[in-house]
């Protein structure tokens, strides 16, 4: 069915594959960050990224101030909901 050379193309994509995802993975856990006194502009953003979406403002500066500097820094380095929503 599969030729031998065939095969090891196929693993080294396979491998490649795997590789690019782990370091995908690897470089969305390491953000900036951004500390508690910068909620403001935190909220700020997020809210421009959900727009209808977001919560009242009440809530997520509770959220924020309850965020780690990490999950903060990953805020505001999201631009696309889907992003945000990893953050925490």
């Amino acid at each position: 069915m599969f030729s031998s050379d065939n095969r090891n193309g196929v693993g080294r994509v396979i491998l490649v594959l795997m590789a690019g995802s782990l370091l995908s993975l690897s470089g969305c856990s390491n953000y900036d960050p951004v500390p508690v006194e910068k909620c403001s502009e935190v909220v700020k953003h997020a809210q421009k990224v959900l727009g209808s979406m977001a919560p009242d403002g009440k809530t997520m500066m509770a959220d924020c101030k309850a965020a780690s500097d990490s999950e903060r820094g990953c805020v505001m380095a999201a631009t696309k909901k889907g992003a945000l929503a990893q953050c925490m």
